[in-house]
């Protein structure tokens, strides 16, 4: 899978637009600022896409991409466990509360995953001009690599590599850490791809 550098500027503009709206929505929830990385853009072999990520228990919360582009990929929401455990705290406000991932825990992870995902995709539909909708959300805690290995077993995505889409989220102030990640399937890329080409080709509005 090969992409021109103009290309690979457009993907990565558009998660850096969802991102961004899934950091500002984090950072309402939990009253604090989260700091955001660039986007990085990488074609992954998918036997070796958990490489990509520490190999440490994490939780994850999967999402199927759904809406106009039907098992287009995958998007996850991914914690490290102990920033896992502080966002619930923040989210139920007993922060500095010991938590041991309980089923409330769990439940409130879902629910801070289901915003942030809902809202990349939001802005990522907004732009692109056609819906995309999160499918209801799977948490699956695991060692992260498993927990990958165990993902790729169950796509339906028949091809050697994927577009491994990564954004860090950081909040120093709770040392929380949390990464956003983004499968896309080739039609998927392809409709986006060409969407964006038109939006790129398209003459500008004339003024009155």
């Amino acid at each position: 899978m090969e992409f021109l550098p103009n290309q690979l500027d457009a993907l990565q503009e558009m998660a850096n637009i969802g991102a961004a709206h899934s950091a500002t929505t984090l950072s309402e929830m939990l009253n604090t600022n989260i700091g955001m990385s660039v986007p990085e853009i990488t074609i992954v072999d998918i036997s070796k896409v958990g490489h990509h990520i520490t190999d440490e228990l994490t939780t994850m919360v999967v999402f199927e991409l759904q809406g106009d582009i039907p098992h287009g990929g995958f998007l996850i929401l991914h914690f490290p466990r102990d920033s896992a455990v502080r966002t619930a705290g923040i989210m139920q406000g007993s922060s500095g509360t010991l938590h041991t991932f309980d089923e409330m825990d769990q439940s409130t992870i879902l629910e801070v995953s289901n915003i942030m995902i809902s809202s990349f995709l939001s802005a990522t539909s907004d732009l692109l001009g056609f819906m995309m909708l999160p499918s209801p959300p799977v948490l699956i805690v695991d060692m992260a690599h498993a927990a990958i290995t165990t993902l790729i077993a169950q796509m339906t995505i028949d091809v050697d590599d994927v577009i491994l889409f990564q954004v860090r989220l950081v909040s120093e102030e709770h040392n929380i850490a949390g990464n956003i990640l983004i499968f896309l399937e080739i039609s998927t890329l392809q409709r986006i791809e060409a969407r964006l080409e038109e939006m790129v080709k398209a003459p500008p509005p004339t003024r009155p």
